[in-house]
């Protein structure tokens, strides 16, 4: 199916989703003081929202840039993101790496395995000696989940453009339900099958891949039947 009969935008969570892991946590867990658990609690008892706790949560991070580079040169993706990531560059659709994460650690892990893709994720800037600081850049104080990256707002795009979401976590949620397609795994996959929203449910990109696939042949079928019908109008 040609980007000229149809029009794609795929966005895509990076963490647990292209990347195997929650890289955010795991840095917390190795650089952090422990006080970001009690922080993390407040988030998931849904007393604060993800932006305030990640701000709060960075600041309790220790690490050089060297050790955080480090660390993140050991973080892996799913192997079968590149060729997931093919199929849609392939079919001239859009594809963004939308991430409620750190911009430090997506650009580096994709560029690391030789991905050159487009990606939005809050700003993690050094602040002298082993302090960071978070800043928002794609922050919208309207945004439902107080998110620090809204990923609604990459959901907006000119009519008649089919819209894809792939993630995992909840900061997925909102924007899945803007979606027109949800290939969605762990919390993600289990808030649509709890609020009713349609999705195909995949444990990793190589069950992705296939699930694109069909699904672009099964549109581009529709497409040729509507054509069809119309010449025979």
């Amino acid at each position: 199916m040609s980007s000229a009969r149809v029009k794609c935008r795929v966005l895509v969570d990076f963490d647990g989703t292209i990347a195997t892991v929650d890289t955010t946590d795991l840095l917390l867990e190795r650089f952090a003081e422990p006080a970001w658990q009690d922080i993390e609690l407040l988030w998931k008892d849904g007393r604060i929202g993800s932006r305030e706790c990640m701000l709060r949560q960075i600041d309790l991070v220790r690490a050089t840039p060297a050790e955080l580079d480090a660390f993140v040169a050991g973080i892996d993706i799913d192997p079968a993101f590149p060729e997931f990531a093919e199929l849609c560059l392939g079919e001239g659709m859009d594809v963004t790496v939308v991430s409620d994460g750190l911009d430090r650690t997506v650009g580096a892990v994709l560029a690391r395995h030789g991905l050159s893709l487009p990606y939005y994720a809050n700003h993690l800037a050094h602040a002298g000696g082993d302090r960071w600081r978070l800043g928002f850049p794609y922050a919208r104080s309207d945004c439902s989940s107080l998110a620090g990256n809204c990923k609604c707002r990459f959901a907006e795009a000119p009519a008649g453009t089919i819209r894809i979401v792939v993630g995992d976590g909840r900061s997925d949620f909102c924007v899945a339900g803007e979606a027109d397609l949800v290939l969605a795994k762990g919390s993600l996959a289990r808030h649509c099958e709890a609020t009713g929203l349609a999705h195909f449910p995949i444990q990793s990109f190589a069950e992705a891949t296939p699930l694109l696939r069909a699904w672009l042949d099964q549109a581009e079928a529709g497409a040729r039947h509507g054509a069809d019908h119309l010449r025979d109008d």
